[in-house]
């Protein structure tokens, strides 16, 4: 709105100065001034009458005008949007949350593009929480089984709630004294949100109810895991991703330093499930393998193309392998690509997702959010995987024994990349 009032303010100011070679008090100065005489009484009504019209013709030309400027500057789209409103927010016949009207006209225009631009909701929305890499709470996560109740589906360690004794299955029914019996996963979320720095939690477990004392506090979710898998003599390195947080960096870093320390032989890079995140996030680890002579990504936009370079002083040595499957999408896919065009890494599993959109995240006065594909990423080299995805170099179906009993040994996709690995 801001800006349509200084555009309207601009052509005014405009227009005004135009007006002044017409002034007519002005030329009627200089008129006295040449002549120096006074003026009859029918040379004044000429006058009045010379000034009526022209003041007519005036004024009817600053109405065209700035009605010809301001059709020309809206959409009439946006001037049928504009109606609407202003016939809405009159006519209704109940109190509206002005707001909350334009939130959601927003939220419908987003329905229309493609399904990655989207309304997200308030700051601390899940969408968020897992992009901010922490959030305040108690480290708990939860669902509704058939019955409507709140279960705990995963602890996070060293959280307020694992320091409690809580564990997966554990069925809560209140909060101090509110019932939250037959609440919604969101609503349990909301009233958690709201309490002090400590509460009483009571759950079921069995047939057993017990009350506990929990703290909020800052929770920091972890994003990578590591270890070593020693194999035919060989050190082979694992590191598994979860999601492009701001704080995965920092843990993939620190994990990376600490399995090179060890002197792994090799790595293997598990972005199975990985839906993306920051693609800050996934330049920078790329840049941990590779200098900068390397492009690892291209933007285009409608603006042009863009190269974007590893920020990487060294290239590593050792012989890497990035597991993927269908759902590794986004900033994984980059992270993939990238490996496999400029490192030479192999990529073993399934085809990855095909999400080949970048989109900003933009926050309304009231805190919520939204995100809108602004751009198009290709691979280091080019390619467009939207739609298409990134093929591994090897295709491996996981096993059916994995989803029943998901051991290392099970897990045929990690095996294939042991064997690659120590080749």
């Amino acid at each position: 709105m801001k800006k349509s009032e200084e555009n309207t303010k601009s052509r005014i100011e405009k227009l005004s100065e135009s007006l002044g070679e017409f002034n007519i008090d002005k030329k009627n100065k200089q008129v006295n001034n040449n002549y120096n005489s006074s003026f009859k009484t029918s040379e004044v009504i000429v006058l009045l009458l010379i000034t009526v019209v022209v003041s007519l013709i005036m004024g009817g030309l600053v109405t065209y005008k700035l009605s010809y400027n301001s059709g020309k500057n809206i959409d009439s789209e946006l001037q049928e949007f504009i109606k609407n409103y202003e016939y809405i927010t009159e006519n209704y016949y109940d109190d509206l949350d002005k707001t909350k009207l334009i939130d959601s006209a927003i939220a419908g225009m987003l329905t229309t593009l493609d399904k990655n631009s989207s309304y997200v909701g308030s700051t601390d929305s899940n969408f968020s929480v897992f992009l901010e890499g922490n959030y305040k709470g108690v480290g708990l996560q939860v669902y509704n089984d058939d019955n409507g109740n709140v279960v705990i589906y995963n602890v996070l360690e060293d959280s307020p709630a694992s320091n409690a004794g809580l564990t997966a299955g554990d069925v809560i029914t209140k909060i101090n004294d509110e019932s939250v019996i037959g609440k919604k996963t969101d609503e349990f979320s909301a009233i958690i949100k709201r309490q002090a720095k400590e509460f009483n939690l009571t759950y079921k477990r069995g047939e057993a109810e017990n009350t506990v004392k929990i703290k909020v506090s800052n929770i920091s979710l972890t994003s990578v895991v590591s270890n070593i898998i020693n194999k035919d003599n060989k050190k082979i390195g694992y590191i598994r991703m979860t999601i492009f947080a701001n704080n995965t960096y920092k843990q993939f870093k620190k994990a990376l330093e600490k399995l090179e320390k060890e002197e792994v032989d090799s790595l293997i890079i598990d972005l199975r499930d990985n839906s993306g995140g920051h693609l800050s996030v996934a330049e920078d680890i790329i840049s941990l393998f590779l200098d900068s002579s390397h492009p690892i990504y291209q933007i285009e936009s409608k603006n042009g193309k863009s190269k974007y370079f590893s920020k990487g002083k060294t290239d590593k040595k050792y012989k890497i392998v990035v597991l993927v499957n269908n759902e590794s999408a986004s900033a994984s896919e980059v992270t993939a690509s990238a490996l496999k065009e400029q490192y030479g890494a192999t990529i073993i599993g399934k085809k990855t997702y095909g999400k080949g959109t970048v989109q900003e995240l933009q926050t309304l006065p009231n805190g919520e959010q939204y995100k809108l594909t602004t751009k198009t990423w290709l691979t280091s080299k080019g390619k467009r995987i939207q739609g298409k995805g990134v093929d591994p170099d090897i295709e491996v179906d996981l096993d059916e024994k994995y989803y029943s009993e998901p051991t290392d040994e099970n897990d045929n996709q990690l095996q294939k990349a042991l064997e690659e690995v120590i080749k």
